[in-house]
């Protein structure tokens, strides 16, 4: 399920309370993710609209910044770790954000995920995604012995098994 996203807003679509330099506001709009903006001393001259102004510039301006950035992939080189153990979280985590890994079952016929020799139940391989959770994630299948090398990659439908 895709999470909701703060958005530009009007006045009578947000809730705006302050508490000392910080306003919080708070969407009508069931599931979108509150904001603690500090805004400093000024705070306390300033008007709900004044506020709500100066969030939609926040807004807008993070917007840009993500528009004009490019993301790059980080893969961790062969031979290197790819996931670490986090004991304060208790589950294992990326190094990077490429994983070169192995699928496999264990004796029940339940996913088992390879990352450098270290075997993964799904339920622990799906822990280690949740350190991405609210990205995206492509998965391309290839040989077992090819998954260091990207694939030629096709954009068209699937051909049709006879």
């Amino acid at each position: 399920m895709k999470r909701k996203e703060r958005y530009i807003a009007r006045l009578d679509e947000v809730r705006i309370t302050r508490e000392g330099e910080y306003a919080f506001i708070e969407y009508q709009e069931e599931g979108v993710p509150s904001t603690r903006l500090q805004i400093g001393p000024e705070i306390t001259g300033m008007s709900d609209a004044e506020i709500i102004d100066l969030y939609n510039d926040c807004l807008r301006a993070q917007a840009r910044r993500a528009a004009e950035s490019k993301h790059v992939a980080v893969e961790v080189p062969l031979g290197s770790a790819q996931i670490e153990y986090n004991a304060q979280c208790d589950q294992w985590v990326p190094r990077g954000s490429v994983l070169r890994c192995l699928i496999d079952d264990d004796e029940h016929h339940q996913a088992v995920i390879e990352i450098d020799e270290q075997e993964l139940p799904l339920e622990q391989f799906g822990r280690l995604l949740t350190t991405y959770a609210g990205w995206g994630m492509r998965i391309e299948f290839v040989p077992e012995d090819e998954v260091h090398r990207r694939p030629v990659l096709e954009v068209r439908e699937p051909e049709a098994e006879p």
